[in-house]
């Protein structure tokens, strides 16, 4: 005879399922929606694509009052990216508008969305790891991913990078699934949109398939010609409409990085720094993980080879940067969690404890190194914080007069964007050229400037910013420095109010 279930077992039943299947998903969104809440700015990094954002939602088809328009920045970027996630954000900022929430607001909301995307990415390899590794690999999977800061760090960031990631994480996905043709054309629609140098993962991948036999030379050929010729044609369609010059953004790109070289203008590192610096800082230690494993499992060399030669590839490039190859990240945190899962299931074994005990501590160590990370973080955009400081002073004085701001170029990179702009009367200038000298003739009531003095103006207060930091012996142990704006090159800003 049936028993009918008491509605606190269904109750039950229904949070156990939810967690099981959507527990991991969760820890990494809320850490991801940690960042943005407690870091909403935004670098020069990702200024195309903020301001894109901000453009597409409150201008709309008035091209002509665009940010990039006056500030093209070095190489052209693609609006694909940006225009997908402001349809995506636009019921939301729609609901902001309607209750006269500051534009502020409507960053959180683009970054976001643009989290969720980027976790959805995440959360298909996630499951594929499951399905092909165990629940075991699943977990540390997420463990591993969560004490390191960068990755989840950048998911929010409106980066070409991470436009890019989303799809290679959907082409390792397909690539688990040993659905050959799937990756081929998401890595080929990566490198065409979004980011051209995803071609040497294309390469080293597309190898690795062919000589697997997972695809055919003539099914490959056709499947990532087709593909590209779809996607150029969107981003040329797109781009030339909102460039106003027929354009294929990631062909100069291309060109500007790759045959001119003219990255490197822009610093440049050893050809071993991937290795030494980045990858190490990023990984923590998800890296000597990630190392063992290539000893203790060989199904991972068909999927390690590849990416880690993408990797060594692009060392060649003389300007490097952690950005470059965050899609590297999560097929060196699968290796590395399949040795933490190799490590517990013999962890009762006498030599196998103290290697769990030892691993366990260096998750806590990896923890406490993101942590600093992000404590640096926080402070490295003396831009935004001073535009805000700058608001919340002058809505004090209650005042009528024009509120006419001067953004200067470290401003702008360091936090700066068009959603903290508050509406009339207050107005925003981002000229460059100006001379100090030249502020006082101009009509400006404040500025936002790197430099302490300034003729016809005076200094109402800074903002520090991150510099460095340093150990001492006592507590805390770390020392996150300041340096203030007077020092050459000092990572603060000023903002001056007109005598």
């Amino acid at each position: 005879m049936a028993t009918r279930r008491k509605p606190q077992q269904e109750s039950k039943g229904w949070l156990s399922k939810f967690v099981q299947e959507f527990g991991w998903d969760v820890l990494l969104g809320s850490i991801a929606a940690f960042y943005v809440f407690m870091v909403p700015y935004t670098k020069v990094e990702e200024s195309f694509n903020v301001q894109a954002m901000h453009d597409i939602l409150y201008h709309r088809h008035h091209i002509g009052k665009y940010d990039h328009l006056d500030f093209p920045g070095v190489v052209p970027r693609t609006f694909i990216g940006a225009l997908l996630v402001s349809i995506l954000a636009s019921p939301v900022v729609l609901v902001l508008h309607l209750l006269h929430a500051p534009k502020f607001y409507s960053l959180y909301a683009v970054r976001l969305v643009l989290g969720c995307i980027t976790l959805s990415s995440l959360r298909s390899l996630r499951i594929e790891i499951r399905r092909k590794f165990g629940y075991h690999v699943e977990a540390f999977f997420v463990i591993l991913t969560s004490v390191q800061f960068h990755l989840l760090f950048y998911s929010t960031r409106p980066l070409p990078n991470i436009f890019a990631f989303c799809l290679v994480t959907l082409a390792y996905s397909s690539w688990f699934r040993g659905d050959a043709l799937s990756t081929l054309k998401c890595l080929t629609i990566a490198t065409a949109v979004f980011r051209c140098d995803t071609v040497l993962l294309f390469g080293t991948i597309g190898i690795s398939l062919l000589l697997s036999k997972s695809v055919s030379m003539k099914e490959a050929i056709k499947c990532c010609i087709s593909t590209a010729f779809l996607c150029i044609g969107l981003t040329i369609l797109v781009d030339t409409i909102m460039w106003g010059r027929v354009l294929w953004p990631e062909l100069e790109v291309f060109w500007f990085n790759s045959v001119l070289n003219r990255s490197s203008e822009w610093g440049t590192h050893a050809f071993h720094w991937y290795f030494t610096s980045a990858l190490p800082r990023s990984l923590l230690v998800a890296y000597p993980l990630f190392m063992l494993a290539l000893l203790l499992d060989r199904r991972l060399w068909q999927y390690i080879v590849p990416v880690f030669s993408f990797v060594l590839i692009y060392s060649k490039l003389p300007h490097k940067e952690l950005r470059f190859i965050i899609g590297a990240v999560p097929i060196f945190n699968v290796a590395a969690a399949i040795t933490a899962s190799r490590v517990y299931n013999n962890r009762k074994k006498t030599l196998w404890r103290w290697i769990y005990i030892g691993m366990l501590v260096s998750i806590l160590i990896s923890l406490g190194c993101s942590i600093v990370t992000f404590m640096a973080s926080y402070e490295n955009y003396p831009g935004g914080y001073a535009l805000k400081a700058l608001h919340q002073a002058v809505e004090t004085m209650n005042t009528t007069m024009d509120r006419r701001v001067h953004i200067d170029p470290f401003a702008a990179m360091n936090g700066v964007s068009r959603f903290l702009e508050n509406n009339p009367p207050w107005s925003y200038s981002k000229e460059e050229g100006i001379t100090l000298a030249e502020y006082h003739t101009r009509n400006f009531t404040y500025l936002l400037s790197e430099h302490s003095k300034i003729d016809g103006f005076q200094c109402l207060f800074f903002v520090d910013g991150f510099s460095k930091s340093r150990l001492q012996i006592g507590f805390p142990p770390i020392i996150l420095g300041h340096l203030l704006i007077q020092k050459k090159r000092a990572d603060g800003g000023w903002i001056m109010d007109d005598n």
